[in-house]
């Protein structure tokens, strides 16, 4: 039994499983290769918010696929579009291509361009039979990669990927764009910290903006050896540099880490617990 210190146990993601949405949450999350951990606090304290954040895993326990969007607006006014997105991320859970979830979710988000509905997104698939990484960033901050094998921490730039786009324009303004991706070769050990913009737009008492170059500046000084600790580190930097100023946005943080622990085998149960979703007669 844990004590009342111990961390939390992480929720081990189970094969046709999607985990979370866009409300408050502050949890751990282990799939095959990745452990992840989650901190969101929508705008103002409100149920819901415009950061829409889903972990999910195929059948088969080999596809985790994780979205960060930043969809524009607050509260209950996003929650529809947010039940949209978990549809999608639903729909193509089983394919080990995301292009596909992209295209859509582009389309869906152009219908709501007449309600001022647009959004920022990061879509990453992680294969469990591999070691690459690869990421769509719709408009989305810049993520940041700690490469192990250095200790050191960069923004993922042209430079690191070496070929495709970092990043294209934000979802819902051309239905028929064509939305670039990147992949990046992992190491045991590598961190990605994947936000939203309330980091780099915190201000200061003096009305200063934190920038990339803070946010740089502060995770390279935090502990890498927990993805957990790493969020909450950064927390309580931001806590320190707006001198206590509540956020003027919603808030994510999705730290991930590379364990490069390989595909294990589903069990029995797990695999008929995936067929009768599949088959839609349970829930996903």
């Amino acid at each position: 039994m844990n004590s009342p210190t111990d961390p939390p146990i992480p929720y081990t993601l189970q094969c046709m499983d999607i985990w979370s949405g866009n409300q408050s949450v502050s949890s751990d999350v282990v799939t095959p290769g990745l452990e992840l951990s989650v901190y969101s606090q929508p705008y103002h304290g409100e149920s819901n918010g415009g950061d829409v954040h889903y972990v999910s895993l195929c059948a088969g326990g080999v596809v985790t696929r994780i979205v960060l969007a930043d969809v524009s607006g607050h509260g209950a006014a996003v929650a529809e579009t947010s039940q949209g997105l978990r549809s999608l991320v639903r729909r193509f859970m089983n394919s080990k291509s995301q292009m596909r979830l992209v295209r859509e979710i582009n389309r869906e988000f152009t219908k709501l361009t007449r309600s001022s509905r647009f959004a920022t997104a990061i879509v990453a698939t992680y294969l469990a039979n591999g070691s690459r990484l690869i990421l769509c960033n719709a408009g989305h901050p810049r993520p940041l990669w700690f490469q192990r094998r250095t200790g050191t921490w960069s923004f993922v730039t042209q430079e690191l990927v070496g070929t495709g786009l970092v990043s294209n324009l934000p979802l819902g303004f051309d239905a028929a764009m064509s939305y670039q991706q990147f992949s990046l070769t992992l190491e045991k050990g590598d961190i990605f910290l994947l936000y939203t913009d309330a980091l780099t737009e915190a201000r200061d008492r003096d009305n200063r903006l934190l920038g990339e170059d803070g946010l740089l500046k502060m995770v390279a000084g935090l502990p890498t050896t927990s993805v957990r600790d790493l969020s909450r580190g950064i927390l309580s930097g931001l806590k320190d540099y707006s001198g206590d100023q509540p956020a003027d946005d919603d808030v994510t943080i999705l730290a991930m880490r590379y364990t490069a622990d390989g595909w294990r085998m589903p069990t029995i149960g797990e695999k008929l617990n995936a067929y009768a979703k599949l088959l839609r007669l349970k829930p996903v």
